[in-house]
């Protein structure tokens, strides 16, 4: 049996002209949008229980990183 995944991370950005959230786990290939945090996390939660099936160990936690841009000028 393989040990289980720690955990997995996940990006999360807000879409400043569109409005909504997207997600993704680089080295998964898992990706989920949703429009507010809570739709979010529920969508990453759902993508991560399709994506390890019963023969996949399973992460302990999902961590979200909350990617922002911020923009200076001069």
């Amino acid at each position: 049996m393989t040990s289980p995944v720690p955990e997995i991370i996940f990006e999360v950005s807000e879409d400043e002209i569109d409005g909504g959230y997207s997600a993704s786990a680089p080295g998964y290939g898992i990706h989920t949008e949703g429009e507010t945090v809570e739709e979010i996390r529920g969508n990453i939660r759902e993508a991560v229980e399709c994506y390890f099936d019963e023969t996949m160990p399973r992460p302990g936690l999902i961590r979200l990183h909350f990617v922002r841009d911020e923009v200076l000028s001069l």
